[in-house]
């Protein structure tokens, strides 16, 4: 019972957040009162409280007592989880994001990677070469596949995180799990991404053979940029390519 009653909270959020982010319900506006949203949903009003208050704690809207709910200002106060929603729900994007493509999204994130990853691979072969040393064997034998590579590099940047000591590193890895995995099979869907990914796994691992923690660090920045690059390379053949097929059909 409780189960099914999760699952009808989390269709309610799910198409809430498609509203908010297709414009219906704008930053500054308030959303109907409780008893006619809940009618308009076709659900309870306890299951649509429980959605609410998810969405409140994401930063979606606010919450005041005795007063309808106000939605924010999502890119203000919204967390890690607004970003998955918005990668999830780019098309929906109201008329002044539409200049921000889904692939813009995950270069932001890759963005903030290559602010972070630097600093936890830097602490991880100071305090664990050895460890990071086995965190990358087996890369010379991954299978030539994008789901291999995807799921080798996420551990990996997780193992690194780890192995840092700081915990929240590795939480705010875990945030973007599910936007890592939306995002990974298709950057490594390119044989030159893989090949780039080959090569930065050879030069951490030297690094971390020779307890070089600023050369791990220096080699990680460097592929992190090349990442961002090439990303960005990939994303724009993407988007040449369905224009021409729109454009061919």
């Amino acid at each position: 019972m409780q189960e099914t009653a999760r699952r009808a909270s989390d269709r309610v959020e799910e198409r809430l957040i498609g509203a908010i982010l297709g414009g219906a319900y704008p930053p500054g506006a308030a959303l109907p009162p409780e008893r006619e949203l809940a009618v308009s949903l076709g659900v309870a009003r306890p299951t649509l409280r429980e959605a609410m208050q998810r969405l409140a704690r994401d930063g979606w809207i606010t919450v005041r007592p005795g007063q309808p709910p106000v939605v924010n200002d999502f890119w203000q106060e919204g967390n890690l989880n607004v970003l998955d929603a918005l990668v999830r729900f780019a098309e929906s994007l109201p008329r002044e994001y539409e200049h921000l493509p889904r692939d813009q999204f995950i270069t932001w994130l890759l963005e903030v990677r290559a602010a972070l990853a630097p600093a936890f691979s830097r602490a991880a072969v100071l305090s664990s070469p050895a460890r990071v040393v086995a965190a990358l064997a087996g890369y010379e034998d991954l299978a030539d596949d994008p789901a291999a590579f995807a799921a080798f590099d996420w551990e990996l940047q997780r193992s690194l995180a780890r192995l840092s000591g700081n915990p929240v590193f590795v939480l705010m890895l875990n945030s973007c799990t599910r936007l890592y995995g939306r995002a990974a099979e298709r950057y490594f869907g390119y044989p030159e991404n893989r090949a780039a990914s080959r090569r930065f796994y050879a030069r951490l691992l030297e690094a971390a053979m020779a307890r070089d923690a600023e050369g791990a660090a220096a080699s990680v920045t460097e592929a992190m940029q090349e990442s961002i690059a090439l990303w960005r390379e990939t994303a724009s053949e993407g988007e040449s390519l369905t224009t021409g097929r729109r454009e061919g059909g």
